[in-house]
């Protein structure tokens, strides 16, 4: 009988410069004494692993799986997000997102999506070399200023922003068939690709390609009034990774859905950690008996990662 493994945890919640998250033994020591059988790997944290060689290098790869293994846990995948969300950057977010590139390319918005670009080509490679099928990113937005209708957007606007996200993704997607790797986005607010409409308006201008795929996380749905069971039902077929967190949605007289430009912590709608009971299922879905069951009947054979 086929079954989801797991658990996995996501390291960049947790990697610092404190030990022992400060390197790749002290970390995944740590996750396999927590309790979790899988790590997914941010692959821009130089104190855990080295993306140029995980690319070039086979026994790079091979030796630094192989510690984890002997540590007590496997690698579950790569995660691009942070290089992903740069390979499509609004102007308006230029500043806000200039940090997550390399300092070389900073203040060059030209060099920076060409960096991001070769980050999630190098981090694919390397899940071949890893011998991982897969591998999650961001899609970068560059409609996303345009999210709410008002004033009332200029026709074409968002087609031609889709249009660009294809182009800029397409050759991503054809370097990721050639090794034989899924690219999973994180349906995720704040991304052109936030829920299932976005998500189809890229595929259909990629020619539905084999690797262009979802990562699904009820959370981010959830707190945008979509169902989230239906969703499992709707692209079981693209739905290639999980990732687990609650959610929870507490509007009062002052705040909604747009949050009101409050912190994380002051949101009406807060996941994750940010939730007053962290233990998935305590909020508002019921994650063990609905989204496990769907996706272990439906879809999905990886690791649910916390």
């Amino acid at each position: 009988m086929q079954t989801i493994k797991g658990p996995g945890l996501f390291l960049a919640q947790f990697a610092g410069d404190d030990a022992p998250f400060n390197t790749w033994d002290g970390i995944t020591k740590q996750a396999a004494e927590w309790g979790y059988a899988g790590v997914e790997v941010p692959s821009w944290d130089a104190r855990l692993f080295d993306l140029d060689k995980a690319a070039s290098s086979k026994d790079y790869c091979d030796d630094l799986a192989g510690q984890a293994r002997e540590n007590g846990v496997e690698i579950t995948d790569l995660s691009t997000h942070l290089q992903g969300q740069l390979v499509a950057v609004h102007p308006a977010y230029d500043v806000a997102f200039d940090n997550f590139a390399a300092q070389a390319v900073r203040g060059n918005p030209k060099a920076r999506q060409e960096w991001a670009v070769d980050q999630v080509k190098k981090s694919i490679t390397a899940s071949r070399n890893l011998g991982i099928d897969r591998t999650v990113s961001f899609s970068g937005a560059l409609a996303w200023p345009y999210m709410y209708p008002w004033p009332q957007r200029p026709a074409g606007l968002v087609e031609e922003a889709f249009d660009e996200l294809a182009r800029r993704w397409h050759p991503i997607f054809d370097h990721a068939e050639g090794n034989g790797v899924d690219v999973c986005f994180e349906i995720h607010p704040g991304e052109d690709l936030h829920d299932g409409d976005t998500f189809e308006m890229l595929l259909e201008r990629v020619n539905n390609h084999g690797r262009c795929n979802m990562l699904y996380d009820p959370s981010h749905l959830v707190l945008q009034c979509m169902d989230y069971l239906d969703h499992i039902d709707i692209y079981k077929d693209r739905i290639r990774m999980f990732h687990v967190k609650d959610a929870e949605f507490n509007p009062t007289g002052r705040k909604g859905v747009y949050g009101g430009f409050q912190s994380w912590e002051n949101r009406a709608g807060r996941c994750g950690r940010w939730c007053q009971s962290q233990d998935a299922g305590a909020g508002l879905m019921a994650i063990e008996g609905n989204s496990y069951h769907r996706l272990h009947h439906l879809t999905f054979l990886g690791f649910p990662i916390w």
